[in-house]
């Protein structure tokens, strides 16, 4: 994928900002002002996602991160955002999530964040086998990081006292 021209990658940089300072209308307004070859491009979508997840439009965050997958599917953010949004949006839930994420498992082999969120999510429809097995595996990467994490994380709350023990 190109890169942003100088000017658009301004653009998304100045929204990143005034995100980060909590200044949502003026980041949504900087992003309006992206060239309209450059809306579509990854890091604007980035950047978009970022903003509805800020606002909890979990359908539109949802929409654009679909976009980002499809649009770059060996790059593991969409995955995660699309299924996070999943989760979130009206209508979706746990499953939605589960279904959203499962393929990525076998997309990024090493990559722990994607058996990380599928834990919690199966953690979550009491599937306590399949959560285990996802954490360990999640942990085979990183396991110092990723057990504190999971301790912190309360999607995985019904296995801390085994985690504890790790």
């Amino acid at each position: 994928m190109q890169p942003l021209e100088p000017s658009d990658a301004f653009l998304v940089s100045a929204a990143e900002g005034w995100l980060g300072l909590g200044a949502v209308g003026e980041a949504f307004a900087e992003l309006d002002r992206v060239s309209p070859a450059a809306r579509r491009h990854p890091v604007t979508l980035d950047a978009r996602y970022l903003l509805l997840a800020h606002q909890r439009d979990w359908a539109a965050a949802a929409a654009v991160a679909h976009e980002r997958r499809e649009q770059e599917p060996d790059h593991v953010a969409g995955w995660l955002h699309y299924a996070y949004a999943m989760r979130r949006q009206p209508g979706g839930g746990l499953p939605e999530a589960w279904a959203a994420l499962q393929p990525a498992l076998a997309r990024f082999p090493e990559e722990p964040v994607v058996p990380y969120n599928l834990a919690c999510y199966a953690c979550q429809m009491n599937q306590l086998d399949t959560a285990r097995e996802l954490l360990r595996r999640a942990c085979a990467h990183v396991a110092y990081p990723i057990r504190q994490m999971a301790l912190a994380d309360a999607d995985l709350e019904p296995l801390w006292p085994e985690i504890r023990g790790w």
